[in-house]
């Protein structure tokens, strides 16, 4: 809370306009007249007219509203294999302005703000590193569609468009434009008790300009027996060069976590991307916290300690024949990978007593198909800013072999995943199945099943607004599991807004319903959401699953951001939990930031164990 609370004065002038290119006309008309006669009213003395242009942006008297595009539409291809003769690079200021209005010039503290608080990313880092195109390529309609999302998923970014401008002049050329609004580039964070007790934290996700990001925090207690003095620091550099290749440095000295770490990937960016990977290496201590099963109330503490390397790299592959299952977003990918881990503390180990501690190294290998495009849409995890929804399906399987210090062990695994818009208008479906285990001597280890279906609603018109229904089904099967390996349905695993260590298993099946009304009202530049939710939780302790008890949460509560700020969205919940085991209290209230969820997407990465979860 308190990083929002430092930068107060400067969040109050990013009102945001993106959700209104969505409302209705009904709504916007009526929303025009609101703020036409608010702006007449407060126009009648020079300071009320200078609290107005602060708080408020004419969003309500644009004209016409922007339409969301379907997924068959690319409005790129009406100039399919036309020569780039000029890129221009638009660059927005980060307040004040959006790139659905660009003649808009922000008033003098935006402007001021914009220019004095933070630096867009420089230019030529834009040409060499985030574009997938040059001057002198001939345009192809789906790399500028993928380009532009891309653009839009990167957190350097609030938004991004691509225009196309004919040239008059030569009819088999034109110019490119690429508009772009970067995101406010500095976060802080912290906390204060005393001199003998405080946090703070600092992170630029672009430093100068240049999109590398750098996060680095510190603790101070007095009165801690463990240690004193915390820190942590993580430098991560993105698209290294034109490579599309992210490389990261992780520095942390924690009571709980002690790592030193490199990483470096490149996953499928697009579906013309040949080639993915990764490497990553480090060293690695743990404080666990962990319960016996038969007996949760029983903390066991241990430390774990290991060093690592982990390589995998990819291939894809288009397919030689195109009809209806296989068409131009379809691929065939190959990946390749190993690792090794190294242990040198951890609890008690045997030939079947703690596997997950065991020191060991695996090769495996996937053979994938998949299928992937993006419908744009707005108001699903965000407040306004266009949002990319993958539709499309997966297929992945994955074998492979495990040498461990007690002996070797095959492994095999199946992945399939399904996403798509419903007909008729009924919203958005998403299904996964998972299921991997290992096998010795004909008998399978650590074996997991696990599905999960996500479902959000169309945009359900409401008064001046709209809302949706979210709904999501998780169910996991954990077999032949070690004691101290299990499951937990606490907070994003299952019941929000809870941290129970006494509500684990190796089988879980939960359901969230959520409904979140998304306000056209602003609060000093947040657009705020409210939301209602009930979730439901069955966990196996000592008990059959389905037999056990049903734990419940209930809430509501509201959510604000400013798409303009790399902030976590701020929420503020109250929760009803009737029969949560140790609760002392069966109403709790926070004020936390919450991490917008993403829709997961159908590219196919490293191969991998089916994680536990």
């Amino acid at each position: 809370m308190h990083r929002y609370v430092l930068f107060f004065v400067l969040l109050s002038i990013c009102a945001s306009a993106q959700v209104t290119d969505s409302l209705p006309a009904q709504a916007v008309n009526k929303d025009s007249i609101r703020y036409t006669n608010l702006k007449v009213r407060m126009s009648k003395t020079k300071f009320s007219r200078a609290v107005y242009r602060l708080l408020f942006r004419d969003v309500y008297n644009q004209g016409k509203v922007a339409e969301v595009k379907e997924i068959e539409t690319n409005p790129f291809t009406t100039y399919e294999g036309m020569t780039i003769k000029n890129i221009i690079i638009k660059q927005l200021n980060i307040l004040g302005q959006s790139v659905y209005d660009t003649a808009r010039t922000g008033n003098q503290l935006e402007r001021f703000l914009s220019k004095s608080m933070h630096t867009n990313t420089r230019e030529g880092i834009i040409r060499r590193s985030l574009l997938l195109f040059e001057e002198g390529d001939k345009i192809q309609a789906q790399v500028f569609k993928d380009n532009e999302r891309l653009l839009r998923s990167n957190r350097l970014i609030v938004d991004a468009r691509i225009l196309v401008i004919p040239r008059k002049d030569v009819t088999w050329q034109a110019d490119v434009m690429v508009i772009i609004q970067d995101s406010w580039s500095l976060n802080a964070s912290g906390s204060f008790s005393s001199f003998n007790k405080f946090r703070v934290g600092l992170e630029n996700i672009n430093v100068n300009g240049t999109t590398h990001s750098q996060l680095t925090s510190i603790r101070w207690n007095k009165e801690d027996t463990l240690r004193k003095f915390q820190f942590r620091t993580i430098y991560t550099v993105p698209y290294i060069g034109n490579t599309f290749i992210t490389g990261q440095a992780r520095f942390i000295f924690e009571n709980d976590l002690k790592e030193k770490s490199i990483r470096f990937n490149r996953s499928f960016l697009t579906n013309e991307t040949k080639y993915a990977g990764a490497f990553e290496a480090g060293i690695i201590k743990n404080r666990q916290y962990k319960r016996e099963l038969s007996d949760p109330e029983q903390e066991i503490r241990f430390v774990t300690s290991f060093n690592y390397y982990d390589l995998w790299v990819g291939r894809s592959y288009r397919f030689p024949f195109e009809n209806n299952i296989f068409n131009k977003n379809s691929r065939f990918i190959t990946a390749f990978r190993y690792n090794r881990y190294d242990y040198r503390e951890r609890p008690e180990v045997g030939p079947d007593l703690n596997k997950i501690y065991w020191d060991k190294s695996a090769t495996l290998l996937s053979l994938g198909y998949s299928n992937r495009n993006y419908k744009r849409d707005v108001l699903i995890y965000g407040f306004g800013r266009t949002e990319d929804v993958p539709v499309g399906n997966l297929l992945s399987v994955t074998f492979g072999r495990e040498s461990t210090e007690f002996g070797d062990r095959g492994y095999s695994g199946i992945q399939f995943a399904k996403g798509m818009y419903l007909p008729h208008r009924l919203g958005y479906l998403y299904g996964l199945f998972n299921y991997g285990s290992y096998y010795k001597s004909s008998k399978a280890q650590q074996g997991v099943i696990s599905g999960q279906v996500n479902y959000f609603s169309q945009l359900i018109p409401f008064k001046y607004s709209f809302l949706r229904q979210f709904v999501t089904l998780k169910y996991t099967n954990g077999y032949h599991r070690d004691p101290l390996d299990y499951i937990n349905i606490s907070g994003n695993q299952g019941i929000r807004g809870i941290n129970s260590d006494q509500l684990i298993g190796t089988k879980k099946f939960t359901l969230g319903l959520e409904t979140v009304f998304f306000s056209d009202k602003s609060l000093l530049g947040f657009r705020i959401a409210y939301f209602v939710f009930g979730d439901f939780g069955l966990i196996n302790g000592t008990r059959s699953l389905w037999r056990g008890p049903v734990y419940q949460g209930y809430g509501l509560g509201f959510r604000f951001k400013n798409e303009n700020l790399t902030f976590n969205t701020f929420q503020l919940r109250i929760g009803y939990y009737p029969n949560i085991p140790g609760n002392t209290s069966v109403l709790r209230f926070a004020a936390d930031g919450n991490t917008p969820l993403r829709l997961r997407d159908f590219d196919i990465s490293a191969p991998s164990i089916v994680p536990f979860q």
